[in-house]
């Protein structure tokens, strides 16, 4: 089905692309990308509200190419169940399924860090019990460990402004309290 959305895809050799997902079914996707893999190459797409999807390249044209999608009968499932949400979704007006409530921090800035200790200012831009949007001139590798105030957690997404975050554990509401 077509879908078009954004992502990151990493090939084999960990060169990283932003890509554009233009269609896709729980077996296969469509991908046009700056990067240019080979035939059978085994790559990894981080897709916009779908997370992380593997497999190998199975034919390549001019515009882009299609890869295949390695995963469990339950993750097929959970694909093919996103997939049809994000198709009835814009049609039925259905609001946005997120696990957590967006919370509007009033103390926006504070600090990105880095294992290895590396500081870096940024602005919260969003903020859920299990994870942040952070506008940020730096831009950490996709799975990279950060540091977000006290909270530990991982790039996830990289977007215009800076990166989502995922949190290693759900927040509560308390430990949140410094940017409420």
């Amino acid at each position: 089905m077509p879908i078009n959305m954004q992502g990151r895809l990493m090939l084999a050799n960990y060169e990283e692309f932003e890509c554009m997902v233009i269609d896709m079914s729980p077996g296969d996707m469509y991908v046009t990308c700056l990067g240019r893999p080979r035939a059978n190459e085994r790559v990894v797409a981080y897709i916009d509200h779908l997370g992380r999807v593997e497999g190998y390249v199975q034919t390549i044209d001019g515009r882009g190419f299609t890869m295949s999608i390695n995963a469990t009968d339950r993750k097929r499932e959970k694909l093919a169940a996103q997939l049809t949400w994000l198709a009835n979704k814009h049609e039925l007006g259905l609001p946005e399924d997120r696990r957590h409530d967006r919370l509007t921090p009033r103390d926006t800035k504070t600090d990105l860090t880095l294992e290895d200790g590396t500081r870096y200012s940024c602005r919260i831009m969003d903020l859920s019990l299990s994870g942040a949007a952070v506008d940020v001139e730096m831009r950490p590798s996709i799975g990279t460990a950060v540091r977000l105030g006290n909270m530990r957690g991982r790039v996830v997404r990289h977007f215009v402004e800076g990166v989502a975050i995922e949190f290693l554990s759900i927040q509560s509401r308390e430990t949140l309290r410094e940017f409420l």
